[in-house]
């Protein structure tokens, strides 16, 4: 019988060492840990840095529980596909209700009822909603993020008026989005139609119950298409052009909150829409906005958990608070402030969501490649309109709010 040799039986003791140690580890880190959940969301770039570092970040040091966090610029496609799967994320952060309520309806989303108080929030932001097979009214989703919009940026001498502001040349336009191409220009749309007809109205074609052809409607797309002469070369380059390119001097840019920082670097200001759309009517000064909302797919305790803290007011989410009771927004820059309050309702202005993030993701979809045909061929639009139509669903969602802190 052969002997171990003393090297071989040192190399064989080191390793049992190592291997205890190894297990005592593995103990500590699975009694230290306490769990995951899947977060499935579109920020990408420093904005998904800033979310890792100012929100989940602490989330995992407080309550040990690993975020696995999924970034996608295509959203509403991979949540379709994992959903199809049977490999839906616990937690999904979508922009708008409407392709959340479809999910709803579905029964793909289990209610947040006890994880925050609503009544922090208004209405628009975190309805309850009654859905098949369930007879009483939950709360389906949560705001993480607000953004305002029926913004016209501008660098340079007076604010512009509807007089100064016509004429393609005045506009720097961009429709490149990837998968979502087309929304700076529904927003266009959205917004003429709301500062033109006013919020009642709009509210009424948001959920459907207006037609895409009812004159108001189209007078809206061709007030657009005037502004940004559709049918022209610069309009058609457009298609081309990434939304968040930068802008020639004393141009003017019909873009959200999201670019305020981008637009103050270079010593802008803002104006609301309505003092630049041709034929604002009386009710005209209603801001359009918009925000992307937390869901529940699997309601995991870690799940449950990561929405609680999303709705604590102490929590750093990115950008503007939809959550009344988070930290004043004084202290920032005046135009942050200006911002943060009209979203808050401190300004007692009406407020109204994005009225694409409202629609069915078919109808909102195909919104999207219409304003993209609209600015090539505008002899189209009547056409274009009927097909929208015959996508049109009616909902019920709260659209406008009046609602002041």
């Amino acid at each position: 019988m052969s002997r171990i040799r003393p090297r071989t039986l040192g190399i064989l003791c080191v390793c049992l060492v190592l291997l205890g140690a190894g297990v005592v580890a593995g103990v500590r880190w699975a009694q230290s840990w306490k769990g995951s959940v899947t977060l499935l969301a579109n920020w990408s770039g420093a904005e998904r840095e800033r979310f890792e570092e100012d929100v989940i970040g602490p989330f995992e040091e407080k309550y040990r529980i690993d975020v696995l966090y999924q970034g996608s610029s295509a959203l509403s496609q991979v949540l379709a596909a994992d959903v199809a799967a049977g490999s839906a994320p616990d937690v999904a952060v979508l922009p708008g209700p409407g392709e959340l309520l479809a999910y709803a309806v579905e029964g793909r989303l289990h209610p947040l009822d006890g994880l925050f108080d609503t009544g922090h929030y208004d209405e628009i932001w975190a309805p309850r909603m009654t859905v098949p097979d369930r007879a009483d009214p939950h709360t389906y989703w949560l705001p993480v993020k607000a953004g305002l919009k029926s913004m016209v940026w501008y660098t340079g001498g007076a604010p512009p008026t509807v007089e100064s502001a016509g004429g393609a040349e005045r506009w720097c336009l961009g429709m490149e989005s990837g998968a979502t191409s087309g929304w700076p220009g529904t927003d266009w749309v959205e917004d003429i139609l709301l500062q033109q007809a006013g919020p009642q109205v709009y509210e009424e074609w948001a959920n459907g119950r207006l037609a895409w052809t009812d004159p108001a409607v189209r007078r809206a797309w061709t007030t657009w298409g005037d502004l940004v002469g559709a049918g022209g070369e610069p309009a058609g380059r457009a298609l081309t052009t990434g939304y968040a390119t930068d802008c020639a001097d004393r141009r003017l840019e019909h873009q959200g909150s999201f670019r305020a920082e981008h637009w103050r670097a270079r010593g802008g200001d803002y104006v609301h829409s309505s003092e630049v759309v041709p034929g604002a009517g009386p009710d005209a000064g209603a801001w359009e906005v918009a925000g992307d909302l937390a869901a529940l797919l699997n309601p995991t305790e870690e799940a449950r958990q990561l929405i609680r803290y999303l709705a604590d007011p102490g929590t750093a989410l990115p950008a503007y608070p939809a959550n009344e009771a988070a930290a004043p927004t004084g202290g920032l820059d005046g135009t942050r402030e200006e911002i943060g309050a009209v979203l808050l309702g401190a300004q007692r202005q009406t407020r109204c969501w994005d009225a694409s993030d409202v629609m069915p993701r078919p109808l909102r979809d195909a919104f999207h490649r219409a304003v993209l045909r609209h600015l090539v061929e505008p002899e189209a639009l009547d056409t274009q309109l009927r097909e929208l139509q015959r996508l049109n669903v009616e909902r019920s969602l709260p659209v406008c709010s009046r609602r002041t802190a």
